[in-house]
Parts: C-alpha cells; sequence; structure tokens
C-alpha cells in the first residue's frame, strides 16, 4: 500500500509539473549544433547523404529549411555573427582567429544578453570562439556542463551546444588508422564531389564523414529525449543546424556552397504552433543566415530585436511564412583563415551565386597548415603536381577568376563559372552591382589591412567605418577595377597608383596582379613603389612585378621581413613568400627564425611549413576547439 500511495504521488507531482510546463507563458529555446557541417552529407538535404532519423523526425514536427547560411565558412566568424546578428566585416571580426576583440559600441550587446534582460535563462556548451567583445553577460553558464537543467524553475531558457563529432579534426587520421571494413557506409558506394580525383583515401574519407553524421543524429535524439522526460518538449524550440560548411577539402573556409550551405531544422513544439505561420512538415525555400537567427529567437521570446542587428526574424507572431519563402538573397565572407590570408566575397540570389575573389591570383589551395593536416587535402595536392588530375579536379589548384558566377540549380558544385558567358552578362552585372551595394552600404572594414585594424580600428569599429564610408567606397571601386576589361580600367590604375592614399594604392597594385601579364605597361610605376612608405604598398608591388615581369621577389620580401615590426605585417608577407614558393616557377625560401624581426604564432606556423616540417603532426594531438 506504502509503495502504491508513494507511487501514486509521484504519478500526481509529474502531471502537475507537466501542466506546469504546459502553461508556460514564452517557449524555451534549445539550438543543437553539429560544428562543420554542410548540407552534402544527409540524406533529406542532398543527394549521396545518409539518413539521419532522429533529425528526420525533427523535420517532421517542425520545418526543414533547404536554404539556411552560414555568412562565413569558419567557426569564430560564422559565431561572432550568430552572437552579435552583425555581419563581421561591419565589426571588423571577419578574420579568424582574432589578434584582439573588435569592441562593439555602447549599448550593442549578444542576443543572448537580451534574452537574459526578457528573464530567460541562457546557457552555452561551451564553444564561444568570438572575434569581438561585449560577450560579458551573454550567458548565466558557458562551460563545459552548463544545462538548462539548473535554471530556476519560474524562468524560460535558452540552451546553445555545440558538438565537435563532425568537427574537421575528425579526419586528422593516419593512414595506419584506415578501416574501411569497420564502416557502415560502403566506401564504393559513395558519390564523390566532382572536384575530387577517385581515389581509395578520398572514398573513404567521404564514406567516414558519413558516419559521423550518424554520431550527430544520436545527440540530437539524445537532446529530444531528455526534454520528453522532463515534460518540456512542447515548450521548447529546437534548432538543429551546422555552424558552417565542411569538411571534406574546398569546403571549410571557402565561399562555396560546401562552405556555406549548412543544415536547419525547427521542431515547432505543439504549446507554441500560434507562433508560426508555416505548417508543420513542411520545408522552407526561403534564404535564411545567420543574422537571422538571433532575432527569430527574440522575436519568438516576445522579445524587441534590436534595430542595429543585421538580420530578420523568420519566424514568430506576425512572420507570413510567403514572405519569408520569397527571401532569396544571402552574403557571405571570408578573409583570413590562421595564417593564410586571402579577401573573397560572395552574394547568392535565387538560383545565381556570385564570388567576388579580390585577389585571384592566390589559388584556393594556397598553403594552410590545419587544413593539409588531412590526408585527402595532402593527396590531392600530389596528384596535381604529379600532373594526374582532370580539367575540374586541377581549378583548386590554379588561379581563380576576378569573378566567378555559377548556376546552384544546374551546378550545385560550382565547377562551371559563368562569369565569361555573354548569356549570362546581365545577371553577372546584377550581383556585382548587388554586392558592391552590399559591402558599401555595411561599410566593409575587410578593404584595410589587419595591421591597420589592429593599430586604428578595433576600439571602435562601428564609428570608424561610418567616418570612413567614403574612403572604403573609394577602396571597394579600386580593387573592382580588376573587374574591367584592362584598356578600360588601365588609365584608373595609373592614377591610382599615384594617389596620395595609400591604401587606394595598395588595391590598385592587387588589380593589376590580378591581371598579371596583361598589366605590365605599368610595372615601371610598380617599381617605384619597392620604395612606397608603408610596408604593404611594397608587398603588393613585390607581388604584381613577380606575377607580370617574372622579378625575383625573393630579396624584396626579406628586406620586409626584417624591417617590420608587426606580426601581422610578417605574416602577411609571409603570405606572399608562401605563394611564389608554391607556385611557378617555384622560389626556394631558405627562412630561419632570424630572418623575421615580428613573430606570433601565425608567423611560426608560416615558418614551420617553410623549413618543410610536416603538416600532418604525428601522435597524440590536442582537439581544437
Amino acid at each position: 500500500m506504502t509503495r502504491l500511495l508513494r507511487h501514486a504521488t509521484l504519478v500526481l507531482l509529474g502531471l502537475s509539473f507537466a501542466t506546469i510546463c504546459h502553461a508556460a507563458p514564452r517557449p524555451n529555446f534549445v539550438w543543437i549544433v553539429s560544428e562543420d557541417n554542410s548540407i552534402h552529407y544527409q540524406k533529406q538535404f542532398f543527394p549521396g547523404g545518409i539518413a539521419t532519423p532522429n533529425i528526420e523526425k525533427l523535420a517532421a514536427e517542425g520545418i526543414l529549411y533547404q536554404n539556411a547560411f552560414s555568412n562565413s565558412p569558419v567557426c569564430s566568424v560564422a559565431r561572432t555573427t550568430l552572437g552579435t546578428s552583425v555581419y563581421a566585416p561591419k565589426l571588423a571580426a571577419q578574420l579568424h582567429r582574432k589578434l584582439r576583440p573588435a569592441a562593439m559600441p555602447q549599448g550593442w550587446k549578444f542576443f543572448s544578453a537580451y534574452l537574459r534582460d526578457a528573464g530567460y535563462y541562457a546557457t552555452n556548451r561551451s564553444k564561444t570562439d568570438y572575434n569581438a567583445g561585449g560577450s560579458k553577460g551573454a550567458w548565466d553558464r558557458s562551460a563545459g556542463n552548463a544545462t538548462w537543467k539548473n535554471r530556476p524553475i519560474d524562468k524560460p531558457f535558452f540552451h546553445m551546444e555545440s558538438h565537435p563529432d563532425s568537427h574537421e579534426g575528425r579526419l586528422h587520421f593516419r593512414a595506419s588508422q584506415m578501416k574501411p571494413k569497420a564502416l557502415t557506409v560502403n566506401p564504393k558506394d559513395v558519390k564523390l564531389f566532382p572536384y575530387f580525383p577517385d581515389t581509395k583515401l578520398f572514398r573513404y574519407t567521404h564514406a567516414y564523414y558519413l558516419e559521423r553524421q550518424l554520431v550527430i543524429d544520436k545527440i540530437v535524439g539524445r537532446v529530444v529525449k531528455d526534454l520528453t522526460d522532463a515534460g518540456l518538449l512542447e515548450d521548447t524550440f529546437i534548432f538543429y543546424f551546422g555552424d558552417h560548411g565542411g569538411v571534406l577539402p574546398r569546403s571549410k573556409g571557402y565561399l562555396y556552397e560546401s562552405g556555406l550551405n549548412v543544415p536547419l531544422v525547427v521542431r515547432v513544439p505543439k504549446n507554441f504552433r500560434h507562433l508560426v505561420d508555416a505548417k508543420v512538415g513542411s520545408k522552407s525555400s526561403g534564404f535564411v543566415s545567420f543574422v537571422d537567427f538571433g532575432p527569430t529567437v527574440l522575436k519568438l521570446a516576445g522579445a524587441e530585436v534590436p534595430k542595429h542587428m543585421d538580420g530578420r526574424p523568420f519566424l514568430g507572431q506576425d512572420i507570413e511564412q510567403a514572405e519569408v519563402d520569397a527571401r532569396d538573397e544571402t552574403f557571405g565572407y571570408a578573409d583570413r583563415f590562421d595564417e593564410r590570408y586571402e579577401l573573397v566575397r560572395s552574394l547568392r540570389k535565387g538560383r545565381y551565386k556570385y564570388i567576388r575573389n579580390y585577389q585571384a591570383f592566390y589559388p584556393d589551395s594556397l598553403q594552410n597548415n590545419y587544413r593539409y593536416r588531412q590526408l585527402a587535402y595532402a593527396q590531392w595536392r600530389k596528384m596535381y603536381r604529379d600532373g594526374k588530375l582532370n580539367d575540374v579536379q586541377r581549378q583548386f589548384f590554379e588561379p581563380r577568376a576576378a569573378e566567378g558566377l555559377y548556376d546552384i540549380e544546374t551546378d550545385p558544385h560550382e565547377v562551371k563559372n559563368l562569369a565569361s558567358d555573354p548569356k549570362h552578362a546581365k545577371t553577372l552585372v546584377d550581383l556585382r552591382t548587388r554586392l558592391q551595394k552590399k559591402i558599401k552600404g555595411l561599410p566593409d572594414l575587410g578593404f584595410y589591412p589587419e595591421s591597420f585594424l589592429v593599430e586604428k580600428v578595433l576600439g571602435a569599429p562601428i564609428a570608424y567605418g561610418k567616418s570612413h564610408a567614403a574612403e572604403i567606397g573609394t577602396l571597394v571601386d579600386t580593387a573592382d577595377l580588376a573587374t574591367l576589361p584592362f584598356d578600360q580600367a588601365k588609365g584608373k590604375l595609373s592614377a591610382a597608383l599615384a594617389s596620395d592614399n595609400a591604401w587606394v594604392r595598395y588595391w590598385a597594385l592587387n588589380a593589376c596582379s590580378v591581371f598579371g601579364k596583361k598589366a605590365t605597361s605599368l610595372a615601371p610605376t610598380a617599381k617605384s613603389l619597392l620604395a612606397d612608405p608603408e610596408l604593404l604598398v611594397r608587398l603588393r608591388a613585390i607581388e604584381f612585378l613577380g606575377i607580370a615581369t617574372g622579378e625575383d621577389p625573393r630579396p624584396a620580401l626579406m628586406a620586409i621581413l626584417k624591417e617590420s615590426k608587426s606580426p601581422v605585417v610578417s605574416c602577411l608577407t609571409l603570405n606572399t613568400v608562401v605563394f611564389f614558393k608554391d607556385g611557378t616557377p617555384g622560389y626556394d625560401f631558405r627562412l630561419t627564425s632570424g630572418d623575421v624581426t615580428a613573430k606570433d604564432s601565425n608567423v611560426k606556423r608560416r615558418l614551420s611549413y617553410l623549413k618543410g616540417k610536416p603538416a600532418i603532426i604525428k601522435g597524440k594531438k590536442k582537439r581544437r576547439k
């Protein structure tokens, strides 16, 4: 009898708890984030992916977003965009990873801080990795054991958890660790991407990564079970998504769809379906980006969305699904990835994707030590050097066009550039103009070198951008001279090379390098800039002369490395050193630590590579957060 009474009491308490939960005035939120994970590995998003039953069940009970995008293809920049709901180049937070954080303006907060102001308990397990300051106050708790379960009983909660089980580091296995027979996915059945060589290694790597999706899927199932057991499932919006693309070669770090288009499913709880216009089990074709995620949660929570945020809610009271489905534009950015520098921006509108390669003379394959720890990367490069790749597979290792235009519907892997096709000239001009308007409107602080950002901008980037918007517009226009036929650009480039503004000269030289040998008539002017007072202008002059005339870049590059007192300038210079070392004709640089005056961790990575140390690190490795 005592046991029966105890059981009855527990049942009544459970019913009472469930009643309390069902009467919750505001929804809870859980974000489940799989790291380095694009749509290309899950069956419900892309052909050739693997079935993920728990994530598919979420979609059946909510909404699947076919066109969800990280604005950046690398974690610290993507996570900063998620946290702030502000485009990273506007904050000077677009470089992975920060040398120092960019300051947020007074009164600007991470979106979870606004949730806390509205009475929410906010937790994060546990990755932060932000490039902007202002995250203080974003969380009630951010740690490896943070959980919504410790919330005050009278508070709704927002909980975010990131899972590295799909992270790039999982593919840093050694050849001796490859065990194809241990996989449930047969490597022979893998549908390889067209830009990959068909080798046993690539097939194994792809199959192995498909199996990592199953690990993530089990995590999703476990989170759902925990919420169900607590009686909170039908009061909680569950967002499952990837933090950016990945993670086979040519994905993470690149502005192709493989780096930006992420899986996104939002489970809609029964008790708050009145906040959502879309039908449960539906698919949305509308474009949603990371800048939109914070405003969406704030809207669903009934909190005010701050006016400074760049994103728009895609769920919530008065948000019509038809309007969301009509959204068809997304903006992307890629700059520094550890020690590797470049500047790339993208804009997709509908089926067409535009990629602006501002330093198109750098190949996608430009060395990054962490990237080349992956055996597939190393094999791909060796096969290129051995002449064993077809035209599509070779693209990764060769100079790019200044502009890329791709029809994603017919060419989802972006291997056929339509930018020079007269049939698509109107689309090219339209997307080029849209991107120019976007980056000038921010304005985009990426058009200043990182050394200048550190010295002059990071203390107040928003204010600096506003007060220097006209100058940034001029820099963009100068860089975009590279999109014109050289005969039309030559006069303007000549004038820009003589500008009083160092960064105009900088971008004029950069445009000359894109033109390459077509611009040899400007070489005498460039040669005079080898004595420019700004070291980075000298660097771009060296680069152009080496590309266009074949002038040996080594003496001038070594002089900059000795003279520079900035590790950022040193790293930018070493980026050019690696470009000339690995390119044609392939210069031999015999560098030692003593040849470089200013050093930091990124400089040391470059020196390690230049000394011939292997990119693949043997033995036990620390997990990369």
